[in-house]
């Protein structure tokens, strides 16, 4: 939260400093800098040096407003990121983005493709068109949009397209190809906690269960536990005969999460 907060003052603070200013015109008082959080105060003319420098401003603050949930102003952000400079392509992107959380597939589809028009190589709008296709039930659609990702030497989170992949692969039923994403997902960041529990499972169905117990614990110390790492800890434990740490997980299940599709599995008795 700090980060984000940091990133909206530098940005707006940006905005104000190398690109806008009072109007001459209109004599008054002067207007204090935004505080982080807030929309740019009326009262100031934009008068940047160049047009993708302003994007580049905007499309950071529609970021950071993403980042803490604030869809309007981070559409609104990214609005003004476009018009700024239309050929600026990381403004498509979270465009998209924004566009995917508020539930309008026609206009996130429609900033996806103009982004990836403009930089057909860029991993994240590749890595965030794949999983949106994903999202929307395209999933062979999805995969060459991840390898493009994947296939970029300068990009800097491989793990998070493995993953994404293997979670998109597992909606087909494709286990095999999937568990061998999260496997490569975790070899580069062992700490990836959208592979870790889904190559959890992928062990311990290969009845590999100390190593998916070690995964299962790693995942319930990065995050609270959820109802499905509680519930694969409870069969884990079962096979390993540990019947302490089986009623524990169990307990926890029960306390936690009692309404969940897993305990109602748990109660039935379908542990597999």
């Amino acid at each position: 939260m700090m980060e984000i907060r940091r990133i909206l003052l530098l940005a707006s603070l940006f905005l104000l400093v190398s690109g806008c200013a009072t109007d001459p015109a209109q004599p008054g008082p002067e207007k204090p800098a935004p505080v982080a959080g807030e929309q740019l105060p009326e009262g100031y003319i934009q008068v940047p040096a160049d047009a993708k420098t302003r994007a580049k401003a905007h499309t950071e603050l529609a970021s950071a407003y993403y980042g803490i949930g604030n869809m309007g102003v981070a559409l609104q952000e990214a609005r003004t990121a476009v018009s700024a400079d239309p050929s600026y392509a990381p403004a498509y992107n979270i465009q998209a983005l924004v566009s995917m959380d508020l539930n309008d597939s026609v206009a996130a589809e429609a900033s996806f493709q103009r982004g990836l028009k403009l930089a057909p190589n860029d991993p994240d709008l590749n890595h965030n068109y794949g999983w949106f296709l994903c999202q929307t039930g395209r999933v062979q659609q999805a995969m060459p949009y991840f390898r493009n990702a994947l296939g970029n030497p300068l990009y800097t989170s491989p793990s998070r397209t493995y993953a994404a992949a293997g979670r998109c692969l597992l909606e087909i039923k494709d286990t095999k190809q999937a568990a061998d994403y999260f496997e490569r997902a975790l070899r580069l960041d062992p700490n990836n906690a959208n592979a870790m529990l889904p190559f959890a499972n992928a062990l311990y169905k290969r009845g590999q269960f100390e190593e998916a117990r070690e995964l299962v614990e790693r995942y319930n110390r990065s995050a609270p536990p959820s109802a499905e790492a509680l519930w694969l800890a409870v069969r884990i434990e079962r096979k390993l005969g540990n019947r302490v740490a089986e009623n524990s997980y169990a307990a926890q299940l029960r306390l936690r999460f009692p309404k969940s599709t897993e305990y109602q599995a748990f109660q039935r008795g379908e542990f597999d």
